[in-house]
């Protein structure tokens, strides 16, 4: 029976619905999937690919990125045919997972980039340790498919079916740019759901290579980081990674690319590492005040072409930021709390992001950059909705503390989510 076969399968839409729906799933796109496994959304689909049909073309888009103003190109498939892939893809995850060596956290059932990072955190002598940290430039869009064919072939190549499905959608030439057919070179396409189970096989040599020389790895999609007991060894093992990207007609990013020792420590997955305690890497706070600075300054035009209060713009700055912080936000995203709180063990990039928010907030009320925006007090911003990052850390810890100690643990708070 190939994998195919389960696409029209009932039972395997309401798997897969129970388990997108104990995720971190806005209630719209809950509603959307709902609708979509009720109507049979998916069989016209399913009967296309098993006729063996030209599947329908993807979408090209280029997106730019806001922290740095550089842009990524994306591929969309219609939505019926993208969501019968998704399904595909929870599928191949789970089938051939055993493919994949411990290192690799990406895309993987049960492992997220907080696990990769404990992992790493479980390094023995880790304050010992030199780091190399490296990411694959445009991976998605670059991986050359003639070599990613025989490796997939190896890999699911018992499932003729499959193989044949998955190996026209990576050879299909064109794409749909602005409406209109175009022939391009694409990779496995970044944005498809596809992709993610294609950037795990194609390079799962490597990740067991540096497995099988017991080298403390750890690889989520193009972002690789390789400890070493010696600078030496940690140009040797920076040397090993390249000469097989290389190999595989890929390129590391030179920009991206850093040797740290011991002294400096590392980030990976936007948490840093130095001593053996972990806070939030400093791109990531940097990225969430850039993103802070511009909300207020828009809402602060917005407040004057309005001419509504400043405090009204403050509780809107507040009202966003509390989303995206502290509470399920309306895009498919993990909230800081979730993500950061059960990994970070210190609240001092915490207190960098309070107090920026704070001085943003005071601008915004008080419009203006001077001293005098210190007129507006704590107590204020507080009535106005305002939460403090480094409070919310202490409870949480508090409450992770009783959780552990207590036999049966008490109800978790709804403002943070349980990680």
């Amino acid at each position: 029976m190939s994998i195919l076969d389960s696409l029209s399968d009932p039972a395997a839409w309401e798997r897969f619905y129970e388990y997108k729906t104990s995720l971190v799933f806005p209630e719209a796109e809950r509603k959307k999937l709902r609708s979509f496994i009720d109507d049979e959304a998916y069989l016209p689909v399913c009967a296309k690919i098993a006729r063996g049909e030209r599947f329908a073309l993807p979408e090209k888009s280029v997106i730019s990125k806001l922290s740095t103003g550089k842009k990524r190109t994306v591929y969309t498939y219609p939505p019926a045919e993208n969501t019968v892939l998704k399904l595909l893809t929870h599928l191949l995850l789970r089938r051939y997972d055993g493919l994949f060596a411990p290192g690799l956290y990406s895309f993987r059932p049960g492992r997220s980039a907080k696990d990769a990072v404990e992992y790493l955190l479980k390094t023995p002598f880790l304050p010992q340790k030199y780091a190399y940290k490296a990411d694959i430039s445009d991976y998605f869009n670059s991986i050359p498919i003639p070599r990613l064919l025989p490796i997939l072939k190896g890999a699911v190549g018992a499932d003729g079916p499959l193989y044949a499905f998955l190996e026209g959608l990576l050879t299909e030439p064109e794409v749909l740019e602005n409406g209109a057919p175009k022939a391009e070179r694409k990779g496995i396409m970044a944005g498809t759901p596809t992709a993610a189970f294609l950037a795990n096989l194609y390079l799962a040599e490597l990740d067991a290579r540096f497995y099988s020389l017991g080298v403390p790895y750890c690889r989520y999609s193009d972002d690789v980081i390789i400890l070493s007991d010696s600078e030496e060894q940690s140009l040797k093992n920076a040397e090993l990674l390249r000469s097989y990207a290389a190999q595989a007609g890929l390129a590391i990013n030179p920009a991206k690319e850093c040797f740290s020792t011991p002294e400096e420590g590392f980030a990976f997955l936007g948490f840093a590492l130095r001593n053996g305690e972990v806070d939030i890497a400093p791109a990531s706070v940097k990225k969430l005040k850039a993103k802070m600075r511009r909300k207020a300054r828009a809402l602060a035009r917005w407040a004057s072409r309005q001419g509504v209060g400043r405090e009204k713009a403050a509780k809107a700055f507040i009202r966003i930021f509390n989303r995206k912080l502290f509470e399920n936000p309306a895009k498919d995203e993990l909230t800081w709390t979730y993500w950061f709180f059960p990994v970070i063990t210190t609240p001092k990039s915490l207190y960098e992001i309070d107090r920026y928010a704070q001085d943003r907030l005071r601008a915004l009320i008080s419009g203006t950059e001077s001293k005098a925006r210190f007129n507006v007090r704590y107590e204020s911003l507080k009535a106005l909705g305002y939460k403090s990052l480094v409070h919310a850390y202490y409870d949480y810890s508090e409450e992770e503390r009783a959780r552990r100690s207590c036999p049966h643990p008490p109800a978790r708070s709804s403002g943070l989510p349980r990680p």
